[in-house]
């Protein structure tokens, strides 16, 4: 069996990115007005599985751009505990971002319904405008691009971030934080981090092949990142458990030291190591002497060149391109993306385990399937009256 779903979606990354970029951010620009942007003390964005992944990537870029505090929540934390209870720094004032491609994760929508229902600016990011999702929030921002392979989410998650990027660039615009100038800057920037996934793609092709092939025996992986990148450490692991069926993790970097570096299970596990040069970068370099004393198998996905870290691994896979760190999510997620596909091939599996008997989340039969899209959405008034 040959996967390539994901491989074709990474390579059609710098193209997307270069031609959506813009369109998106028209749609952006034409939501987040002075009215809306000069209400806004508080952020929270919220989504399931990749959406929620963005929403921990964007963190840095929200807050380093807008001065504005943000909280990136899973969708359950975000409706049941977070929005519900409505604690000290959250008010009317609070924008609230949920992110859904499909429009049809039903905790999501809970998440937007609560933050309405307490009176906050909502705003929903989805390629399915007219889903009970896009209805739920007082605004919607359509993340629609052109149509492709849908699976698993490689073009969707790009696309989700780029929108959350652009918000973030458009409230600083707006609030006067930074010039038009430099935010047309900041989306250049974006734009060119088409260019580094295409540089980074070229050179990894055989490596990400090899690896997978060295590999295929092992039953455990770990991939460690720290601040943005915790996001793609964990889109990594994510990737790998769709199209492979492995058993993957992700740790942040201080958290490793903490935690995984005391299993004596597979001693050898392979590690992959995200880490783009920048503020963590050194931490990254002490960190690494622990996993290789105890013999982890390590890969770093570190810059090009890099030798603090990168050339210190069992195996390197660069990446090109300066992009700033608080973009690089859009860029660093490309070479596990690839050895997920290739090893998923290697092993024979089908992605999301070909939906089939136990794994069948297509199944709207409340009783069968994952439940994700059949759960019941609770109010404001159910959550209240369980609370302990």
């Amino acid at each position: 069996m040959t996967q390539n779903n994901i491989i074709a979606q990474v390579e059609s990354l710098p193209e997307l990115i270069r031609s959506q970029t813009l369109e998106l951010n028209e749609g952006v620009c034409n939501l987040f007005t002075k009215e809306i942007c000069s209400n806004i003390d508080n952020i929270i964005t919220t989504g399931c599985g990749d959406s929620h992944m963005a929403s921990i990537a964007t963190e840095l870029a929200f807050e380093q751009l807008t001065n504005i505090s943000t909280e990136p929540l899973n969708a359950l934390t975000a409706s049941r505990y977070a929005l519900a209870t409505k604690h000290s720094n959250i008010t009317t004032n609070t924008l609230v971002i949920g992110t859904s491609v499909s429009g049809t994760v039903v905790r999501t929508r809970e998440a937007l319904g609560i933050a309405r229902e307490q009176g906050m600016i909502t705003v929903a990011i989805t390629a399915n405008p007219s889903s009970p999702f896009g209805q739920t929030a007082e605004h919607i921002l359509d993340c629609s691009v052109p149509n492709f392979i849908d699976f698993p989410g490689v073009r969707s998650y790009r696309t989700s971030l780029v929108v959350l990027y652009l918000i973030a660039i458009r409230i600083s615009e707006v609030k006067n934080i930074i010039t038009a100038a430099r935010a047309d800057q900041l989306r250049s920037e974006i734009i060119c981090t088409g260019d580094a996934i295409e540089a980074t793609i070229e050179a990894n092709r055989e490596s990400a092949i090899e690896l997978a092939r060295n590999l295929m025996a092992q039953n455990h992986f770990v991939f460690v990142g720290h601040g943005p990148n915790y996001a793609t450490a964990m889109f990594g692991a994510a990737k790998l458990l769709e199209a492979a069926g492995t058993h993957a993790l992700a740790q942040d970097t201080e958290e490793w030291g903490h935690l995984q570096y005391f299993t004596n299970i597979d001693i050898n596990t392979p590690t992959f190591i995200v880490s783009p040069g920048s503020r963590s970068h050194n931490r990254t370099a002490e960190m690494l002497i622990p996993m290789t004393r105890i013999g982890r198998y390590t890969i770093g996905v570190c810059p090009a060149g890099d030798t603090k870290v990168g050339e210190q691994c069992d195996v390197f896979l660069p990446v090109f391109g300066n992009t700033p760190e608080i973009f690089s999510p859009i860029v660093y997620p490309t070479v596990t993306e690839l050895f997920a596909d290739h090893l998923g091939s290697n092993l024979g599996e089908d992605y999301f385990r070909g939906f089939k008997d136990l794994y069948d989340v297509t199944n709207l039969n409340p009783q069968k399937g994952n439940s994700i899209r059949t759960s019941k959405q609770a109010t404001l008034d159910e959550i209240l009256k369980n609370q302990g």
